[in-house]
Parts: C-alpha cells; sequence; structure tokens
C-alpha cells in the first residue's frame, strides 16, 4: 500500500517508519529534514520529500498531494483540515496523532478518548476542534479516519520528562545527583510516560485494521500510570540515587515553584489514559511500563552522552 507519513522521521516516526516498511508498504515521508535520515536497514527504501509544514502553506499541501497515498499518517498535526483537503481525493484512510491533553482536565480516570473539558492550551485546543471537524468531515466523504491520543511520550530518542515538568538535561543532571524535588502537599497525581514505540504500536495496528479503525480515536498509553511521588522514586532507581520530595503549599508550589503552567500542569492534573478501548478494538497489549520507558530514555541519554 502507497504511504505518506509526515513527521516520519520524528521520535514516534522514528519506530513507525521501520515497523510499516517491514510489512511492505511503499513509504514516502515528507519532512523538513530537520533531523537527519535514520540509517536502518527499514529506511533504504522509503522515499523522503522535503517541505515544511505551516498552516495553510500550498506548497506543503501539494508535496503531500503529490504522493498519491492510499493511507496518509499526520503525526505532527498543524493544520489538519488543510491537509485532508489537499489528499482526500486518493486517500482512504487518515490516522493523526493528537494528544491526551486535548482533552482537557479529566473528569474521570483512566480518562477515555473523549472531550473531558475545555482544554487550557489554545494550540491543543484547537488542534482538538479540528480533529473533530475532519473526522465528521471524513466520515461524510467516506474516507477511514483514525485519532491516536498519547499522552506524555518517553523512550528513546528523546529527553523524557522530568520532575520539573519538561525535558531539560539540566533537571535530569539534578536527579542523577539526588537533589531534591519539590511537589505541592498530598500530590498524587498520576503521570504516564508511554514509550514511543508503544504510540507507534497503535498507529502500525491502525493500519493493519483499518475497518475496526475507521471513525475511531483511541489513546495509546503504557499499562498504568505512576502517582507524581512514584514518578520521582521511578528515577531515584534509574540513577541508583535517593531524591528527597519536599512538599510545598499548593499555592507557593503553582505560584513560586513551578508557575509555568504547561510545566506544572503535569503536577496538577491527571494523565492517565484509559486504553480499553485500544485493547477491545485493534488488540493493543503495551510493552513497556512507564519506568522501563523512563528507563529506556534515560539509557538513550548516556548513549547520545547527554549526561
Amino acid at each position: 500500500m502507497k504511504v505518506c507519513i509526515i513527521g516520519g522521521t520524528g521520535h514516534i516516526g522514528s519506530f513507525l517508519v521501520p515497523e510499516l516498511a517491514k510489512e511492505g508498504h511503499e513509504l514516502t515521508v515528507v519532512t523538513r529534514c530537520v533531523r537527519p535520515e535514520p540509517k536502518s536497514a527499514a529506511w533504504r527504501k522509503v522515499a523522503l520529500v522535503k517541505s515544511d509544514y505551516a498552516r495553510g502553506d500550498k506548497a506543503f499541501f501539494a508535496s503531500a498531494a503529490s504522493v498519491g497515498a492510499e493511507l496518509v499518517i499526520d503525526i505532527l498535526g498543524r493544520d489538519l483540515p488543510g491537509l485532508y483537503e489537499a489528499v482526500k481525493s486518493r486517500a482512504r484512510h487518515v490516522i493523526v496523532c493528537g494528544s491526551l491533553w486535548m482533552l482537557g482536565p479529566p473528569k474521570v480516570v483512566p480518562t477515555p478518548p473523549e472531550t473531558q473539558s475545555p482544554c487550557p492550551f489554545d494550540g491543543y485546543a484547537l488542534r482538538w476542534k479540528e480533529l473533530l471537524a475532519t473526522k465528521r468531515n471524513a466520515k461524510r466523504d467516506g474516507i477511514a479516519f483514525t485519532a491516536v491520543l498519547p499522552p506524555n511520550i518517553s523512550g528513546p530518542g528523546k529527553v523524557p520528562l522530568e520532575g520539573r515538568g519538561g525535558r531539560d538535561v539540566q533537571v535530569h543532571l539534578s536527579h542523577s545527583r539526588g537533589e531534591p524535588v519539590f511537589l505541592p502537599e498530598n500530590c498524587n497525581t498520576l503521570i504516564a510516560p508511554s514509550d514511543a514505540s508503544d504510540v507507534a504500536r497503535v498507529f502500525t495496528l491502525a493500519v493493519r485494521n483499518r475497518d475496526a479503525a475507521a471513525d475511531e480515536i483511541f489513546n495509546a498509553g503504557p499499562p498504568y500510570a505512576l502517582t507524581a511521588p512514584r514518578f520521582i522514586e521511578a528515577y531515584a532507581e534509574i540513577y541508583r540515587t535517593r531524591i528527597p520530595i519536599e512538599y510545598v503549599s499548593a499555592e507557593k508550589f503553582y505560584g513560586e515553584v513551578l508557575p509555568d503552567e504547561g510545566a506544572n500542569y503535569h503536577f496538577r492534573e491527571h494523565m492517565a489514559p484509559d486504553i480499553s478501548k485500544t485493547r477491545a478494538k485493534l488488540g493493543y497489549e503495551p510493552e513497556f511500563t512507564s519506568e522501563e520507558s523512563m528507563s529506556r530514555a534515560v539509557a538513550w541519554m548516556h548513549e547520545q552522552k547527554l549526561l
């Protein structure tokens, strides 16, 4: 099958592209080539089309449409409505990557792949609105549409989430030295680092099972989530040290210690995806626990000499 993947040289794509290549699909990756093309054997038959991806970029839309793919996978999602209009004449299946963050603060945990509350982040809120609109349009046009919503993505290939809600190597070095981490009092917020290879597996299963994946939104994620204290404890085990947790009032934590909303959201709202529908419809089983994914990411940082 002819497949077009947008963002295929990134974190998820580095696992997804080789898997689809091994299954014999004819792959074209549309990329800015901001990262070197992976050199594994699976990539040798993958075509690369260089094109930037910006909202309303007609040159990008033309590049994606020129592939003439039956299956279009958009991992980046920067202008899904525009991309859909560009490829719908040839595409029979469109798969897009969203985020659990799009659903807004959860009302139930584990959280199903459906709207929970207004999303406080404008970019995610807009993409969720566009994702739902494109889903409706695809159903009208008779095109299979699938969305995959991961929580925080971890695993080899990217610096993983750390105890200050970012992806800062310096914070990881602090963890490795056993320096204290601050959390708000009584914090048991759930965090679910998900290995990029497991996220890619959901995409692969959706490709294999188009009928089951059509008109569906699936969560990706690990088999279970971690409380915030367990998340820090897991890093202590990975770095073979002790990381003291110092609890402060919520007012001080969110107002002084970690005032950035994008960072403190990890400790304010649960991120624990319900993957039961993904299991039932696609046969998904994550390979890695959150702790294993975090360990794999730290091992990758050592390999890259970041630590």
